[in-house]
């Protein structure tokens, strides 16, 4: 790998950015490389909006992304893509879970939910592919899988060997059984086929 490559996760409390985030920054540190991480978590637990920046290359100094220099940005929610792209630099890809999920800002009436965030995400400067994983999740069983789904989407996408980040995965739950195993290894899975076939 030659420089530092740019890694944004982005989206609600609850949906496992920050875990996504680990797993990415665990896998780089399997294949030898420098990773630095940094978070913000805002009512994380209620539901808040939650940013982690991770970056990975030979030595990383820092562990804040500049803006507009994100090389890629998994994204767990619509509207929190459209508030970060302009960190991203101009073809950057973003992958972007379209199920919506408004913050509590959103429901108490404190903002307003963007119009349309995909949209306005397709008229920036960047690839976007985007599919629900929110209902893949739900057809395989489990809500909480959207996270393995959108790890198995981004996987190619990385400067990763996909085999390092499939095992951060999968390591995660070595220990809790193999229906859990199994589970999360066919929603990373389906999430791998189906970001192919919205490309």
């Amino acid at each position: 790998m030659s420089g530092v490559f740019n890694i944004l996760v982005v989206g609600i409390g609850g949906q496992g950015v920050m875990t996504a985030a680990d797993i990415i920054a665990h896998a780089a540190i399997a294949e030898g490389l420098d990773v630095k991480k940094t978070e913000v978590a805002g009512m994380a637990q209620r539901g808040g909006v939650v940013t982690s920046h991770v970056r990975i290359g030979k030595q990383v100094l820092s562990p804040a992304i500049t803006p507009g220099e994100a090389d890629i940005m998994l994204a767990f929610e619509p509207a929190e893509a459209l508030r970060w792209v302009s960190h991203m630099r101009p073809g950057a890809t973003v992958m972007v879970n379209s199920y919506p999920q408004s913050p509590p800002v959103v429901s108490i009436g404190l903002f307003d939910y963007p119009e349309a965030p995909e949209q306005q995400l397709r008229d920036s400067p960047v690839n976007v592919i985007s599919f629900d994983a929110g209902q893949m999740a739900i057809e395989l069983g489990d809500r909480r899988l959207v996270n393995s789904i959108m790890l198995g989407a981004i996987a190619p996408h990385l400067r990763l060997n996909e085999a390092s980040l499939k095992q951060a995965l999968l390591g995660r739950f070595q220990s809790k059984g193999e229906r859990l195993l199994a589970l999360n290894d066919q929603a990373y899975q389906a999430g791998h086929s189906e970001a192919e076939v919205a490309a």
